[in-house]
């Protein structure tokens, strides 16, 4: 069966950014509908280890950010779904989400920004495929893409 609905869940980044671009790609060809899922990490980012002590205020104006360019992101790309912002475990709230909206396929980066959070997602990642109920696709940024050279 041909998916209809795809999740593309993202951190905002580069990585994250081209995989939205083959899901867009990929359900203009099948006719599908792209929800576009962020998911902000506060327990995450509130460890004390990190130093990173949140306020309310921090945390508001984050999720109110976060918002704002998930929303830009989906009138650029024309993504035809919901656009959803969630707090909490992307891992958990990847899978949720799939399961509420009634996806078919989730597409998503290995790799999102640099660093701890880009350890972060390449493990989220690691943990949708190996948990969601429906297939997962992964897209690889190759360093030729980004410089702008082509593969040969």
């Amino acid at each position: 069966m041909l998916p209809k609905n795809i999740l593309v869940p993202t951190d905002l980044s580069e990585g994250a950014d081209h995989a939205l671009d083959y899901a867009c790609e990929l359900a203009r060809t099948l006719g599908a509908r792209v929800h576009l899922l962020n998911v902000i990490g506060i327990p995450v980012l509130g460890v004390p280890e990190l130093g990173m002590a949140l306020t309310s205020t921090m945390i508001d104006s984050m999720i109110a950010d976060n918002q704002a360019a998930l929303e830009k992101l989906a009138a650029q790309k024309g993504c035809s779904g919901e656009v959803v912002l969630k707090t909490g475990d992307a891992r958990d709230l990847i899978l949720q989400t799939a399961k509420e909206l009634g996806v078919d396929l989730i597409v998503m980066g290995t790799h999102g920004r640099r660093g701890f959070t880009r350890a972060l997602l390449g493990s989220v990642t690691e943990s949708v495929v190996r948990s969601a109920a429906c297939p997962v696709l992964t897209v690889r940024r190759h360093e030729d893409e980004k410089s702008g050279r082509n593969a040969a």
